[in-house]
C-alpha cells in the first residue's frame, strides 16, 4: 500500500519540455488545472501528497518520477538520459530525505524512473534512449542484495518501458503489444491494449483503485474485467510532452 506521494506543479515554461509527440503546445493553466485534480485523487486515496513547486527552467521538471526510484527501503537518485533534466534531481533528493537509504546512479550511468517497474520484489529496467546498461546495473547492484529479482527489458520504440508495461494490481500487468508474451513478463497476467490506445497502458494502479487516462474505452473495457474502482483523469496537455500519469509522481 502506498502512503504517500511527491510530485511538482507544472511551470509557466511548460511549452519547452522534451517531446516526440505531434500533439501542439500544452497549455501551463489546463496542465496545472489537470496536475491539481491528480493530486486531489492521490489524496483522495489515502496519500499523504508533497507538492513541490515549479522549477525554473526545467520544463519536464514536473514529471517528477522520472528523477528517482523508490523501492522498498530505498530511495535511488536517478541520472535522467537527457542532459537538460539532470538539473532536477537535486531538490528531488532533498525532499525525498527520510523516505529510504539514499543512493544515486552515477555516470557513465544513465536512469530514468520511468523506465523503472517495481513490484512485489520484481523490478524490470527498461533499456531506452534514456536508461543505458550502465544504470541499469547500477540500479539492479543496489537491489538485488535487498531481495530483488532485478531483469532487464529492451524497450526498442517507445520514450520509457512504462510508456508500455504497468502493473494493474495483484500479478496482473498491462501492456502494450510491443511487450505482451516476452519470457521476461512470464508467470504474469497480462492484459493487452490495443495499438490504438497505447497510451493508456500508463495506468496506475494506487492501493486498490486504477487511475486512467480518460478517454480510452477499449482499455476501460478491459480494465473494468479486474473489478477494481476506476478513476479517470484528463491528461491531454502531459500527453503533449510524451507524459502519462505515472510519470506525475514518486509513490512510497
Amino acid at each position: 500500500m502506498f502512503t504517500r506521494a511527491l510530485t511538482r506543479q507544472p511551470g509557466p515554461d511548460l511549452a519547452g519540455g522534451l517531446t516526440t509527440a505531434a500533439l501542439g503546445a500544452p497549455d501551463p493553466h489546463l496542465a496545472l488545472r489537470q496536475h491539481a485534480r491528480y493530486v486531489e485523487a492521490l489524496r483522495g486515496l489515502g496519500l499523504e501528497v508533497q507538492v513541490l513547486p515549479p522549477l525554473p527552467g526545467h520544463p519536464d521538471a514536473c514529471f517528477v518520477e522520472d528523477t528517482a526510484v523508490l523501492a522498498g527501503s530505498l530511495a535511488v537518485v536517478a541520472r535522467p538520459g537527457a542532459p537538460s533534466r539532470r538539473g532536477e534531481t537535486g531538490s528531488v533528493a532533498a525532499a525525498l530525505a527520510g523516505w529510504g537509504t539514499a543512493a544515486a546512479v552515477t555516470a557513465p550511468g544513465t536512469l530514468d524512473g520511468g523506465d523503472v517497474l517495481a513490484v512485489e520484489r520484481t523490478c524490470w529496467i527498461g533499456l531506452s534512449g534514456r536508461t543505458n546498461a550502465a544504470g541499469a546495473a547500477q540500479l539492479a547492484h543496489l537491489l538485488t542484495p535487498l531481495g530483488w529479482d532485478c531483469r532487464q527489458v529492451p524497450v526498442g520504440a517507445g520514450l520509457h518501458l512504462k510508456s508500455g508495461v504497468n502493473h494493474v494490481g495483484g500479478r496482473t500487468l498491462l501492456l502494450t503489444e510491443q511487450f505482451a508474451g516476452r519470457d521476461v513478463f512470464a508467470g504474469w497476467e497480462q492484459l493487452v491494449v490495443p495499438a490504438g490506445e497505447a497510451y493508456a497502458c500508463n495506468t496506475l494502479w494506487i492501493n486498490g483503485t486504477l487511475l486512467m487516462p480518460a478517454g480510452f474505452p477499449a482499455v476501460r473495457a478491459l480494465l473494468v474485467g479486474l473489478g477494481l474502482p476506476l478513476v479517470e483523469l484528463e491528461t491531454s496537455e502531459f500527453r503533449k510532452l510524451d507524459g502519462g500519469l505515472t510519470c506525475l509522481s514518486l509513490r512510497s
